[in-house]
């Protein structure tokens, strides 16, 4: 049931403004996306919402992981857990200013043709994932400064790039507070461990994201995750995001078999 390969799209955002919600212009704005894609040869898509409709495919919960505490507790994102300090929290959290792995450096245009290799070979084991090309790995994995960061593990042995580690950056405006202005956001993307175990490899991109002014690193219960999330504190958090397919029928799957993540 999970083994068919098919051209898709993303839908990313759909936005109506405030005063326009109590218009039915949402059903309108899905009819016209539709045509559109049709009219291009597609005709299936894939999608994710906050909010549960008919038929998602999975539903993976966000986990949180404090990079900045006292910020976080400042804007009101966190707060400090009962019989704790703040001084305490500050040290829970605390990460080393330097990464462990050898041979961890950001992923340049030479390392794409390797990294997407490994990056394909690692989304084989998933129910739902994208089938990346080199082009499509470059477009969407190589570094943007306050877009996307991408480090490689080259081995010092070989010359050969084993180990993959991207975040996305979403970055939010913080409203009536007189200290801050934004909450700055890092979202695990796509992450390959095979040198070394999966949450020494994530604590390395815990300490990247910190050292690149990062208040707080998300991450889904999906694909690998799984094997990190509690031993590197990050906490679960109140919110589902459910995933979907249009015009295409598959059994229903747990978080750990799904291998997309919507930028």
């Amino acid at each position: 049931a999970y083994k068919e390969v098919f051209p898709s799209v993303e839908i990313n955002f759909l936005c109506v403004h405030k005063k326009l919600r109590s218009k039915r212009l949402a059903p309108v704005l899905i009819k016209e996306i539709t045509r559109r894609v049709n009219h291009s040869g597609v005709f299936q898509a894939v999608y994710t919402a906050g909010i549960v409709l008919p038929g998602p495919v999975s539903s993976c919960r966000y986990w949180h992981r404090t990079l900045n505490a006292k910020k976080l507790v400042d804007i009101g994102f966190t707060r400090v857990p009962p019989r704790q300090t703040m001084a305490r929290m500050v040290k829970n959290y605390k990460l080393s200013s330097n990464t462990a792995t050898e041979g961890l450096v950001p992923m340049t245009p030479s390392h794409v043709p390797e990294a997407c290799a490994l990056l394909k070979s690692h989304l084989d084991q998933f129910q739902l994932a994208v089938e990346f090309s080199e082009e499509d790995f470059a477009h969407w994995l190589l570094p943007r400064k306050g877009v996307i960061s991408s480090y490689v593990v080259v081995s010092p042995a070989t010359g050969k790039v084993t180990d993959l580690i991207s975040f996305y950056h979403l970055h939010s405006s913080i409203i009536g507070n007189k200290d801050h202005t934004h909450l700055y956001a890092a979202y695990s993307f796509y992450n390959v461990a095979r040198s070394v175990h999966i949450e020494d490899l994530m604590r390395d991109a815990l300490i990247l994201a910190k050292n690149e002014g990062m208040d707080v690193f998300n991450a889904l219960d999906q694909m690998k995750n799984g094997d990190f999330l509690e031993g590197l504190k990050f906490g679960a958090g109140d919110g589902n995001l459910q995933y979907y397919l249009y015009n295409w029928c598959c059994p229903e799957m747990p978080s750990k078999d799904v291998g997309i993540v919507l930028l």
